[in-house]
């Protein structure tokens, strides 16, 4: 009898295991889009008169993709090398927003308390994710 149960616990085990499938979901739809912001782009932020703000077109950005997309922006001081964003770098914290049409970064002292303008043109990198 203690065989029986074994065997029927054994295949039962292999029958739950064999049944577990992956499930891999890909990107149907990705694409980037490259913007250069100059120090001269950048404008004090008055909501909070903390940070600088510039802010990039992207008319990829839609209504309904603002609401169910995602959007990953990294930037670049030299060619090739992107760090996501938010980041600090040499003392300045780098975010982003997103909304119909539109990436604004903002750039402030790392520790949020005074206003920190990029004295270097950066390379950005925004990229595009479409969901279902």
């Amino acid at each position: 009898m203690k065989r029986i149960l074994t065997i029927v616990s054994c295949v039962m085990v292999l029958f739950t295991i064999s049944s577990c499938t992956k499930q891999y979901i890909t990107p149907n739809n990705t694409a980037s889009v490259y913007a250069t912001i100059a120090p001269t782009d950048w404008s004090l932020y008055t909501v909070d008169n903390k940070s600088y703000m510039a802010s990039i077109n992207v008319a990829d950005i839609d209504n309904n993709f603002a609401n169910t997309g995602a959007v990953i922006v990294a930037i670049s001081y030299t060619d090739g090398v992107y760090e996501q964003l938010p980041e600090v770098y040499n003392g300045t914290s780098f975010s982003y927003t997103y909304n119909n049409g539109n990436v604004t970064i903002y750039a402030q002292s790392s520790d949020g308390s005074t206003p920190v303008a990029p004295t270097q043109t950066l390379k950005v990198k925004i990229t595009l994710i479409a969901t279902n």
